[in-house]
C-alpha cells in the first residue's frame, strides 16, 4: 500500500470531515531523503474533523507542547533581548547563544516532523536589539550536519553566514562560530541558514525573526506580537503538506489570541514559507497600516490584505471596534485549509 499522501488528500479529508461531521484518518511513513540517515517515524494516525468552530478544517485533540519545547502561543511575545552590557567605547552590547539541534517536532497530533531547529523550537528565537548596538551570537552547531546562520542587514561579508564567505558560513558539526555586527537598518529583519541545499535547510525549521527598534523607538502600542508563516513538508516530496505560523498548523484557530477592543496591535509578519511562491495575510473585518520590511515609520498603505515573497516581512499595526471572533489567514484557500488560519478573540 502507498502511504503517501497529497496536499490535495489533506483537502479532501478535511472537507469530506467538514461537511459529514466525521473524522478522516491517514497514515504516513516519514523518510527524509536529504539527510545521512533514515529516519523514520511510527506511522501516526491524524483525524481532520469539524472542530469547535463550526465547519472549519482543523485537527482533532491537541499536540504536545510540553514534548515539542515550545508554544506557539508564548511564541507570539517571546523577544530575545539577549545579555545585555556596555562597551568601553559606551556602545550597548547584546549576547545571544543559538544552537543548532536535530528535533522531532510534534506539528499535528500523532504525526512529528524530524526538525532541524535553532534552539529546539520553529522558528527559532526572534532576536531583538536598537539600531547601533553591537549584536553578538555565538552559535554552536549540536546537529550531524552542517549549518550557518545568515542574518538579513548589514554587516561585512566574512560575517554573511555563507559558505565561501568564511568559517561562519559552514559550521560542522560540533564547532562554534560567533558572528558579530552592528545592529542595522531598523527593521524587520530575519535569518536562517544558508547552507546547501537551501531548501531544505530552510524547510526543514533553521529560521527566526530579526527585530531591530529605531533608535527613537516606535509609537507605543498595546500588544506587540511576532508571526513567522511558514511550511511543512512531511514526506520531504518538496511541495508543503501543511502550513502554519509559528510552528504548529491551526494553532490559533484552537487557541484564539485575546484582544480587547480599541488596544492598538502591532503585528511581526515575517513569510519564510519555501516550495510556494507567495504567502499572504488576510484579516477579516478590519483594516491594517502596513510598514514593508518596517524600515519606515510612516505606513505604505491601509488594507486588509497583504502578498508576501519568502523572506519578504512587514509591520502590521491595527484596532478593532467590535467585539467578536475575527479570523486571519493566507488568502489562498489552501494554505488556510492546511494550517494557516487563526482567530482573534475580541472582548469589550
Amino acid at each position: 500500500m502507498n502511504n503517501k499522501v497529497s496536499r490535495r488528500d489533506f483537502l479532501k479529508i478535511g472537507g469530506i470531515a467538514a461537511a459529514v461531521g466525521t473524522s478522516g484518518v491517514l497514515a504516513m511513513n516519514q523518510t527524509d531523503p536529504h539527510t545521512s540517515h533514515n529516519h523514520q517515524t511510527t506511522p501516526p494516525t491524524h483525524a481532520m474533523q469539524q472542530g469547535d468552530h463550526g465547519d472549519l478544517p482543523g485537527t482533532v485533540g491537541e499536540v504536545n507542547h510540553e514534548a515539542n519545547g515550545f508554544n506557539p502561543t508564548d511564541l507570539l511575545t517571546d523577544f530575545d533581548y539577549g545579555q545585555v552590557s556596555t562597551l568601553p567605547n559606551g556602545q550597548t552590547l547584546r549576547e545571544y547563544e543559538i544552537v543548532a539541534i536535530n528535533k522531532n517536532i510534534e506539528v499535528v497530533p500523532g504525526i512529528e516532523f524530524p526538525a532541524w531547529t535553532y534552539n529546539g523550537r520553529i522558528p527559532g528565537p526572534t532576536i531583538r536589539a536598537v539600531e547601533g548596538d553591537r549584536v553578538r551570537i555565538k552559535f554552536t552547531n549540536g546537529s550531524n550536519h552542517p549549518h550557518s546562520m545568515h542574518f538579513h542587514g548589514i554587516h561585512s561579508g566574512k560575517m554573511d553566514g555563507v559558505p565561501g564567505t568564511g568559517p561562519g558560513g559552514l559550521v560542522e558539526p560540533g564547532d562554534s562560530f560567533t558572528y558579530e555586527f552592528d545592529a542595522e537598518p531598523f527593521g524587520l529583519h530575519l535569518y536562517h541558514c544558508h547552507v546547501f541545499p537551501l531548501a531544505r535547510h530552510i524547510a526543514k525549521g533553521l529560521y527566526g525573526a530579526f527585530i531591530i527598534d529605531p533608535k527613537e523607538g516606535r509609537p507605543a502600542v498595546d500588544k506587540e506580537m511576532v508571526m513567522v508563516m511558514h511550511g511543512i513538508d512531511i514526506d520531504f516530496d518538496d511541495g508543503n503538506d501543511f502550513y502554519a505560523v509559528n510552528g504548529i498548523p491551526f494553532h490559533y484557530q484552537n487557541h484564539p489570541i485575546p484582544l480587547k477592543v480599541g488596544e492598538t496591535v502591532r503585528i511581526y509578519l515575517v513569510n519564510i514559507l519555501e516550495f510556494d511562491l507567495l504567502n499572504s495575510f488576510h484579516l477579516h473585518a478590519n483594516f491594517f497600516h502596513y510598514y514593508p520590511t518596517g524600515t519606515s515609520l510612516t505606513p505604505l498603505e491601509f488594507t486588509d490584505t497583504i502578498i508576501q515573497g519568502q523572506a519578504q516581512r512587514g509591520i502590521l499595526e491595527f484596532s478593532y471596534k467590535h467585539p467578536g471572533m475575527y479570523m486571519f489567514h493566507a488568502h489562498v484557500t489552501e494554505f488556510a485549509e492546511l494550517g494557516w488560519n487563526g482567530m482573534f478573540q475580541v472582548t469589550a
